[in-house]
């Protein structure tokens, strides 16, 4: 398929999400090989290939990485999509579900940048971070969660900084409501009084934040270090 990407590979973790799946479409759309990183095998969407890796095992991810140079010759672009959430007030939330989301959220997209970066910066590419709006702001019942994105916006300006004159851009995007598996465990009543403090009055889609994700990669070739909001308006 022709395309602006055409030639060019990235890797997506967490590929098999709601918002991962439409990143692997729209980087798909504009001729880009796709390699997909998942915790579990999944079978959508056709046309990307799929490697099974735990992004918080480094010896995994180095092998697979690997792999992927091997197979493919090159890395150009990192999509850290992958997520978790162990939601709970500070004093019932356990030590391990504090740890586990600062793993997978915060480390595991350490350890993709750190095996990565110099494909990377041979291809003077591009790694985008999906934060969210709970990093810059936090959340009750989201200490680890929070901590975790906010700690992906601090990854991304100090990325974008120390590789700016490799000419590599590093950028995060903070969604705010999504229509994703994750939102849908919120309760009815949590999202009626949620969409009342968006100004669009709406909850967004994958495929909007997929969009940006495309945006960035393809066009945006004079923003680094920035995190994007993408949040419909909440509480403005």
């Amino acid at each position: 398929m022709e395309g602006k990407l055409n030639g060019k590979v990235a890797i997506v973790t967490g590929a098999s999400g709601g918002i991962g799946k439409c990143i692997v479409r729209e980087l798909l759309s504009e001729g880009c090989t796709v390699v997909g990183f998942n915790y579990v095998q999944d079978i959508e969407p056709t046309g990307y290939t799929e490697y099974i890796v735990d992004i918080t095992n480094r010896e995994q991810v180095q092998k697979s990485v690997k792999e992927v140079v091997d197979r493919f010759g090159r890395i150009d672009i990192l999509i850290n999509n992958a997520g978790i959430t162990k939601d709970n007030l500070v004093y019932r939330m356990s030590y391990e579900d504090w740890d586990s989301v600062i793993a997978t959220n915060l480390t595991g997209a350490f350890n993709m940048v750190k095996t990565c970066i110099r494909e990377i910066v041979k291809a003077e590419g591009v790694i985008i971070n999906l934060s969210s709006i709970v990093g810059l702001e936090g959340n009750i019942g989201q200490a680890n969660y929070s901590a975790s994105k906010a700690g992906l916006v601090g990854l991304t300006k100090s990325l974008a900084k120390e590789f700016g004159r490799k000419n590599v851009r590093v950028n995060a995007i903070a969604p705010g409501f999504i229509e994703t598996p994750m939102t849908e465990k919120l309760s009815e009543e949590m999202k009626k009084a949620t969409v009342e403090r968006i100004a669009l009055r709406r909850f967004g889609k994958p495929e909007e934040v997929a969009k940006l994700v495309k945006y960035l990669v393809v066009d945006g070739t004079y923003i680094t270090g920035q995190v994007i909001i993408i949040d419909g308006g909440l509480g403005v």
